[in-house]
């Protein structure tokens, strides 16, 4: 099949694209900047275009036979996103295949779960077959603390108490691709929760740290203001508008995984989810 990737060149995306080709699938990729296009891997097809801009649409949404839609946290998701479905259905698109987040409607005061949620709607409402998948927190995102942790033993995210069932991005991708590539009915026109097997909070998540570092790790603590304060020299306000929104949410309900819930992501992955102790221990040998 042929397959258009829209947010090809990120994290999870990237990973999409490189699991389709090791399956000698077809697959384009939507990137904003021409100077990405001599970074994608071999074989795929580059194109330029953007969500936010109408004009492009007819150049990006052709050829394809799925839909690969992975919006970026921005202002303008929930806009993009709905573009995306309206060309989908616009080009007859034989599937979609989104991510979302999991439990988005415990969080539909959060900016970008709140767009989820209406993206999500739209798609069940195109007739086009689909499968959402909604992840946890992703363990890459443990990626950023690297400084605080290595240079300063903290782990600055205010998870809170609750715990957090996190997903390893690769097993997001891995069960993206799947969803594009399957025969199985089964996996089509419905939601996947993607969960790790266990909550994590965030002193236990320090805890894993030190364990795996050898030293004393501390959890930052709770203290959203703080945080606030801090992220305002990394992010944009309106990011940490909306991810103080989210952490407050973790820190007020958690976001913890079902037994059900895990029996769901192990069914569209094939095994069981990566440990998130064995995600520490690869950061651990690379950055030491």
């Amino acid at each position: 099949m042929r397959h258009l990737i829209l947010g090809g060149t990120g994290t999870v995306g990237s990973l999409v694209v490189s699991g389709l080709l090791a399956k000698n699938e077809e697959v384009r990729v939507l990137t904003r900047s021409s100077d990405k296009l001599s970074n994608l891997p071999q074989g795929v097809t580059g194109i330029v275009g953007d969500l936010a801009d109408p004009n492009t649409f007819e150049a990006v949404f052709k050829d394809f036979d799925t839909l690969f839609i992975l919006n970026g946290v921005t202002p303008s998701e929930l806009h993009e996103g709905l573009a995306a479905v309206a060309e989908a259905r616009r080009t007859n698109a034989k599937r979609i295949v989104y991510l979302s987040v999991h439990e988005a409607e415990r969080g539909w005061n959060i900016p970008h779960f709140g767009a989820k949620i209406v993206i999500e709607k739209a798609i069940k409402d195109s007739g086009i077959p689909y499968t959402i998948l909604r992840p946890n927190n992703f363990f890459q995102n443990d990626v950023w603390m690297k400084d605080g942790l290595m240079q300063m033993g903290v782990y600055a995210q205010p998870y809170g108490d609750k715990g957090l069932s996190r997903i390893d991005v690769r097993d997001v991708a891995e069960a993206a691709v799947n969803a594009l590539t399957t025969t199985n009915k089964e996996l089509l026109n419905r939601t996947f929760n993607l969960v790790g097997s266990r909550p994590i909070n965030g002193n236990a998540t320090a805890e894993i740290w030190t364990n795996a570092l050898g030293r004393k790790i501390q959890y930052a603590g709770n203290d959203l203001v703080q945080w606030g304060v801090q992220a305002m020299k990394m992010m944009p306000s309106w990011m940490v508008f909306d991810m103080k929104l989210m952490y407050g949410m973790f820190q007020d309900k958690g976001l913890i995984g079902t037994d059900a819930q895990v029996k769901e992501t192990v069914t569209i992955l094939g095994h069981e989810p990566r440990r998130y102790e064995d995600f520490v221990s690869e950061c651990v040998k690379s950055w030491v």
